[in-house]
Formats: structure tokens, sequence, C-alpha cells
């Protein structure tokens, strides 16, 4: 069997509109050329009767088809309703006859005629003139009268409303051809611009799937090449978070597994007599346990399988910290006294500037957050304050975008760069070879960061090095 061909491709798409498009744009050039054709045919046509008006108006020969001409003893008094527009038609310099000239005056309803912008010349016959005269006046959609007079003969009336009345004149169409040719590039560009939006929307959420609120599948939508780039994408997702499922499984049966042999070996630690020697056995059972632990807890945050809820930012810090405070530990939480939020510029106020927050209830710091994973992150680096920095001052900076959870210790020994090069799973510094720990710390924190829109940074102060943890925020 042949490969099924589905409309909804975006090959097939592109080509259907192609085609519309260009049916649309021979449609409109049909219309076009069709109604200049027309047009120049009437004028040709009303060109024709002027040239053989002349011959009737100063010979006294036969009317052209459609132009009656009747005989007036004076010219008609002109009202304020009527516009008068005055012509002369000269005889050619050329012309070995010498004639007096044929004065039109034109009566119109409607308009006084630019006659100016009609371009004569000394070079035309009084013929060609009179043609182009008529043709001029037929260009307009108006229902002119003219009177005629040569010398000082007897004014004549030229009624010529079957040549050259508005009525008479064929449709013009070719605004109608332009609209339709834009209309059809709209209509394309609209698609293109809303297919490329498809990917472009597909992108972005990719983009945050690991991130607070990211999706764990995408939904099929789209040209069909779309949806097979987001069938794939779904079952690669899907298969990673198997085998991450599966390694925090076996992380966790680990743990488990350990636990029974580790407590048989710290009850048979305690009959060392020899306390050094016990010392060490512990620690390095504490040390085996700890690893597998923060191994395991590095696995679980990668998985990202809490729930999002909203959250006061700031009395979940407050209470972290007095969890250290009351066992002892120097922990202490500084409300910032200048804590500020971004006010935008409006109509009355176009600058931008930072409005100051008045009110307790305005301190409360809302975001979406996962408070178990926060808690540990937050937890992790008062740990790694205290552990490099003795003590941890903890605050809290927002915008109406970002929540910043500063964390400043007194430590010296580390800068912000090495700081940051210690995100990566596995690493410590120079100076932790004394200090207990795994290397997995700054690298949950940072994916915790990443989880919720935000990012870990270090900054070197006057007292130590100050860690960073910022996150998106919920605007209430």
């Amino acid at each position: 069997m042949g490969k099924r061909i589905s409309f909804s491709s975006l090959k097939i798409t592109a080509l259907i509109w192609c085609t519309c498009a260009l049916l649309a744009g021979m449609i409109s050039v049909l219309i076009w050329t069709s109604s200049n054709a027309a047009w120049n045919r009437y004028l040709s046509q009303s060109y024709q009767t002027g040239y053989e008006l002349y011959d009737t108006l100063t010979n006294n020969g036969p009317a052209p088809v459609g132009v009656v001409v009747d005989t007036h003893s004076k010219l008609p008094t002109s009202s304020t309703t009527v516009y008068p527009t005055i012509v002369s038609i000269r005889p050619h310099q050329g012309s070995p006859i010498q004639s007096s000239p044929l004065q039109l005056i034109i009566h119109s309803t409607d308009l006084k005629y630019p006659i100016a912008k009609l371009a004569q010349g000394t070079d035309l016959t009084p013929p060609q003139q009179l043609g182009n005269v008529i043709k001029f006046l037929s260009g307009f959609c108006s229902n002119p009268v003219l009177y005629t007079q040569r010398a000082d003969q007897t004014w004549l009336r030229v009624n010529g409303s079957q040549v050259w009345a508005c009525s008479n004149a064929p449709g013009d169409y070719r605004l109608l051809a332009a609209a339709i040719l834009m209309i059809s590039v709209m209509i394309l560009i609209v698609q293109v611009d809303e297919t490329s939006a498809k990917f472009s929307r597909f992108s972005a959420a990719l983009k945050n799937q690991g991130r607070l609120g990211g999706h764990q599948t995408f939904d099929t939508v789209g040209p069909q090449e779309l949806r097979e780039i987001i069938e794939t994408v779904n079952d690669y997702l899907a298969l990673e978070r198997d085998k991450l499922s599966k390694r925090a499984m076996v992380m966790s049966g680990v743990s488990h597994d350990l636990g029974t042999p580790a407590t048989r070996l710290r009850l048979r630690t305690a009959l060392i007599e020899d306390d050094e020697l016990r010392q060490r056995l512990e620690s390095d059972i504490d040390q085996m346990t700890n690893m597998i632990e923060g191994v395991l807890t590095y696995t679980r945050s990668e998985i990202d399988s809490e729930e999002t809820t909203r959250i006061s930012l700031t009395s979940l810090v407050e209470s972290v910290c007095a969890d250290y405070a009351d066992v002892g530990r120097p922990v202490v939480f500084e409300q910032t006294p200048d804590d500020e939020i971004d006010s935008t510029g409006s109509v009355f106020n176009a600058r931008a500037h930072p409005a100051p927050m008045l009110s307790e209830d305005a301190r409360r710091v809302l975001v979406n957050a996962r408070p178990m994973a926060m808690q540990r992150a937050m937890t992790n680096l008062i740990d790694n304050a205290l552990k490099y920095g003795r003590r941890a001052t903890v605050s809290i900076t927002t915008t109406s975008t970002i929540a910043t959870i500063i964390v400043e210790d007194e430590g010296n020994a580390l800068t912000a760069l090495q700081l940051d090069a210690l995100t990566g799973p596995f690493l410590r510094g120079a100076n932790s070879n004394y200090i207990e720990g795994t290397g997995l710390g700054l690298t949950i924190v940072s994916t915790i960061a990443k989880q919720h829109q935000g990012t870990l940074s270090f900054e070197k102060t006057s007292r130590g090095v100050c860690a960073k943890l910022s996150i998106g925020r919920l605007n209430r």
C-alpha cells in the first residue's frame, strides 16, 4: 500500500494555499486587465466622438452617434449650482488655412473640470484637441453640457449624455481586483504566521518543560509534521521519566537495604574498645549513608513530581530560619527595610519608579512553588553557609516578577566564581577536606531554581559570599 496523503500535512497545506493565492492573483490580473481594456475602449470612443464633433460644429456636418446639437441665440446665464469651465480650440499653427478659434464652455452641476491638466499642445489639429477634451470629460463621473461658439456666430448647445455621461461609463473593477489580491496575500500571510506560531509555541513549551508548571506531555496539534515531532518528544520524555523513576526506585531500594547492614555495623562498631578506631568507622558509616541519601534526593529533584501550590515565600523562609535558631544555630532572618516593587509607567506617569511596600500584608511574597523543594533548597544553602562561613544571614528582595532569597555567610576561602563552578554534581571546594558532604547540595539547589524559572548565583560581599536563589514570582 502506498503512503496515505494527509491534507493536514504542512507540505500539502502549503501547496493548497499557494495554489489558491496563485488563482486569486490570476483572477485579480484578469479583472484588472479587463476593466482597464473596457476603460480604454470607452475613452477611445469618446475621443473619436470629439474628433467627429469638430466637423459638425465647424462645417455643419452630421452629428456623431449619441450627440445632439441645438442652436441657442445666446449663452445661458450661469447659476450658483452650475460650474462653468472654459476651453479654447485653436487652429493648428502649421495649417495653411487660418480660422477663428472655437470657444467651449462646459457646464456641470458637479464640478469644475481641471482642464489645465489637459496638455493640448500647438502641434495638434483642432479635431484632435476637441477629441482630447471630450476624452478628458469622459474620465469624470459627471453629466456635462457643452456650449460652443465660433467667432460671432450663434451659440450651439451640445448634449452628449449618451457618450460621456457617468451612466455610460464601464464599471471600474480595478479597486476590486487590488482588494482580492491584497486579501489573498493577507490570508496567506496569516496562515503562514499561524503555522509558524504553532512551532514557536511548542518550542517555548519545550524550553519550559523542566521548569515550574512545565508540560509532562504535549498535545498533538498543528500540521502533520509538527504532530510527529510532538509525538516523538512525548515518547522521549516518557522514556526519560521512566528511567528517572527506575533510578530513584533503585536508589531508594539501595538506601533501604543498606539501612539494616549499616545498623548492624553501628552496633558492632560500638563493641570496639579502641575509641579512635570506633570514631573513624562511625564517621565512614555516616558518610556512606549521607552519600546515598544525597544521590536519592538529587534524583527525586530531577523527577520533579511534587505538586505546585501557592505559598508565602516569606513565611517559608522565616520558618526555616526559626528551626535553625531553635537549635542554637547562628541563622538570622533579616526583613529588608527597603523592599520595593516596580511601579510601571502610565498615561499620567510615563516614568517607571520603585514604590515602597508600606504594610505588613504587602511584605508577604507570594509565589507558585513546590514547598518541599524550596525548603530543601533553603536548607542546603544555609547548611553550606554554616559549613564554610560560620553563620548565615537570610533576606528576601523582590521585584514585580522575581523573588530572590539571599543567604550571606562570613566565609572568604572561596570566590563567587569558584562557587558557581561547584553547582555541578559531586564537586566540592578545596577547603572541604575536613567537612562532611557529598558535593550535591548546590547541584540540587540549582536544579530546583531552574524548575521554578529562576537561577542560582553567587556574589562576593564585604562580609563574605552571598548565594542568590531567584525564582519567578506570582503577582497578587
